[in-house]
């Protein structure tokens, strides 16, 4: 991670699981660390937490990833106050349970503005910085194992309550892949990465899923084993699960 040392890494979703377990091990790696989500009074919390000198090195920034105004208003801070994004983990998602086939359309939308237009949203602005200062950055995309199969968990007197969730992750597999290959033509040397876990113990996940599951600080783990690899180097998929899963 040394190269990456006083370097400025966007995470979004930081204020709590995935994205605060992120944070805190960026920062423990010498970064400046921005965290982007709604609840800016978790970050700050998160943030009074940390040792001082850490303390100085996270901004806490307010911001929905669904809304592209709110993401311009963020970057254009970052941009600013910072000089440029070097790294952008899209952490942030939501799960909201239902039945496709029943569910008001305005649940199902939202799932996919945050977690697939977030994403849009966040990594255009990242990879404008990346370009314009010539340098080999790298996204992160925390995808899911729902991105790669749905697993039939129910019979028919209790259909599935995953609704629009893993199509969405579906969708940041297809997104990525096609990222990587826009950056490549595009004659960049910027690096991009989907991470899925599987059952992690975090708020989005309902309480009758969790089992066997990982911890957030697994998956932040994994993240920053695919920063550390060298500019040679880019790890396209990487798959994590409890040791006891399916």
């Amino acid at each position: 991670m040394e190269r990456w040392q006083n370097r400025v890494a966007v995470v979004t979703g930081a204020s709590s699981g995935i994205g605060a377990a992120t944070v805190k091990d960026l920062l423990k790696a010498n970064l400046i660390v921005v965290g982007l989500a709604r609840r800016v009074e978790r970050m700050e919390e998160l943030k009074a937490q940390l040792p001082a000198e850490q303390q100085k090195r996270f901004h806490a920034v307010a911001c929905d990833v669904s809304s592209q105004q709110s993401v311009d208003t963020a970057f254009d801070w970052i941009i600013k106050e910072l000089g440029g994004v070097d790294i952008l983990i899209n952490n942030a998602g939501i799960f909201n349970a239902g039945q496709i086939s029943t569910q008001n359309p305005v649940e199902i939308q939202k799932v996919l503005q945050t977690n697939v237009m977030g994403v849009v949203y966040c990594t255009q602005r990242a990879y404008k910085s990346m370009k314009e200062r010539n340098f080999g950055g790298h996204v992160v995309v925390v995808n899911s194992v729902l991105g790669h199969s749905v697993p039939f968990m129910y019979g028919n007197d209790q259909p599935p309550v995953y609704s629009m969730y893993p199509s969405s992750k579906f969708a940041l597999t297809a997104l990525t892949e096609v990222l990587r290959q826009e950056f490549k033509g595009l004659s960049t040397k910027i690096k991009i990465t989907s991470g899925s876990p599987g059952i992690t113990d975090t708020d989005i996940v309902p309480e009758e899923f969790k089992g066997a599951s990982l911890n957030s600080e697994d998956i932040s783990s994994t993240i920053l084993f695919t920063l550390s690899t060298p500019p040679h180097m880019q790890v396209h998929e990487i798959m994590v699960k409890p040791l006891l899963s399916d």
